[in-house]
């Protein structure tokens, strides 16, 4: 991990006072179990160093410590999955336990709070939780995920629905089940509905959609080019008031619920995550077929560059020349030997992916076995593409070319091969640097 952070002076942040904006990852407290300290210090120090200002996540008190004396910020957000008996008098609870910390995050001088789901929990349920905590001095700034509220046509119904909340938490941000890019649609209609109520309009940014429970079920979302394009649309296009990254640490493993809960554990493997696989989380048996080996760190590289562009309103100036690149393991249309094929397993493209982050024009090549592509990528931010070749087993190649000249170049470190043990959607995500 150290050697990735050493590479955030391949580019220049702009040090300008910044416009407000605000960037937080979604934190799975089930991966947290185990975690020291020191754990968290290293997570939440490798966030910083990425600009990420905070984590949404169900648990603080484990890292709260940490997070006061790093200046960096949490809140809550509460899992109202039907099956998660969540009560409002320990959703009161936790919060007004640590409202008063200097490390939960606000929103107009608010304590900011979110959840996944919620609907059939109705407004009540969220109005007697506001009104509990306004009795002990505490306002909050509700931004819930009501996934339920996807369509763009059905923004309007959530303001009637919910009268309590103050804001929204669109999670949606992959395609929904078809073969075509995310449109901002959602996100616009849903800004509006929220800055009706005062904000904040909370916008999901991903890099990937694929799961794999140890239950039968698997499916994969068309995330080939997500990285890039959804934080185009964050910066120009929907300018939220904070982005959540979908996932910091959500790379599977065992699936349970704390208090006030307690269900069997399931175990599933996940593809979201941009933080380091913590060795010392219990993945089950499942996930380690799917994520060891399976590093996207270099992700957050990519991450760097775009948040830095989104507070400031301006591309930052890249410094030192990188492509990150990512790819899967195997053709779609392979038989593995182990899982079984995701649904939409025909909506990903069999290629390699790189983007380059450039301080001046230079040709880009992707080679892997007999396909080669290049493409002549300006300063800033490009993306190509390389088709997976006939021949079996191989590993990517790229360069940086300029003025005739290799100025950077690497392999992956996973082959594409047809002989593969599980069905595998996860990328593989490398970085020439």
């Amino acid at each position: 991990m150290r050697s990735l952070l050493r590479l955030t002076a391949w580019t220049s942040i702009l040090t300008a006072k910044v416009m407000g904006q605000i960037v937080v990852a979604h934190f799975m407290a089930q991966n947290s179990y185990s975690y020291s300290q020191s754990d968290w210090a290293n997570d939440i120090n490798s966030a910083k160093a990425t600009g990420i200002d905070g984590f949404a996540l169900l648990l603080v008190h484990g890292s709260i410590t940490v997070a006061e004396a790093s200046n960096f910020k949490l809140f809550f957000s509460f899992d109202l999955s039907p099956q998660y008996n969540w009560q409002a008098d320990d959703i009161v609870h936790r919060i007004a336990t640590y409202a008063n910390s200097p490390a939960m995050l606000r929103w107009n001088n608010h304590v900011l709070v979110s959840t996944f789901s919620g609907k059939s929990r109705g407004n009540d349920f969220f109005q007697g939780i506001k009104t509990s905590l306004a009795k002990q001095g505490i306002i909050i700034a509700l931004a819930p995920a009501l996934i339920e509220y996807r369509s763009p046509s059905l923004a309007n119904q959530l303001l009637s629905d919910f009268p309590s909340i103050d804001g929204f938490f669109n999670w949606w941000s992959w395609p929904d089940d078809v073969n075509s890019l995310l449109t901002t649609d959602t996100d616009i209609a849903y800004k509006n509905a929220a800055h009706a109520r005062g904000g904040p309009y909370i916008m999901s940014v991903s890099p990937w959609q694929f799961k794999n429970t140890d239950a039968g079920n698997a499916w994969v979302e068309l995330s080939d080019t997500l990285w890039s394009y959804r934080w185009h649309q964050a910066i120009n296009d929907v300018k939220p008031d904070i982005v959540e990254i979908v996932t910091w640490n959500d790379y599977g493993g065992v699936s349970r619920v704390v208090l006030p809960v307690n269900l069997t554990p399931v175990f599933a493997a996940e593809s979201h995550y941009i933080g380091d696989i913590n060795p010392n989380v219990d993945l089950g048996t499942a996930a380690p077929n799917y994520v060891n080996g399976f590093p996207h760190a270099a992700w957050r590289i990519v991450a760097q560059y775009f948040i830095g562009w989104y507070k400031t309103g301006s591309a930052p100036k890249v410094t030192n020349d990188v492509v990150v690149f990512w790819y899967r393991s195997h053709p779609k249309s392979v038989s593995c030997s182990g899982g079984w094929a995701p649904r939409m397993a025909n909506f990903p493209a069999d290629a390699v992916f790189g983007l380059a982050l450039l301080s001046s024009p230079a040709t880009i090549t992707l080679d892997i076995g007999s396909n080669h592509a290049q493409w002549n990528a300006s300063a800033g931010d490009s993306i190509g593409s390389v088709a997976f070749p006939v021949q079996d087993a191989q590993i990517p190649y790229i360069q940086i070319v300029r003025n005739g000249q290799t100025v950077k170049s690497g392999y992956g470190s996973v082959f594409v091969t047809n002989n593969c043990n599980w069905y595998n959607f996860n990328p593989f995500v490398g970085v020439v640097a």
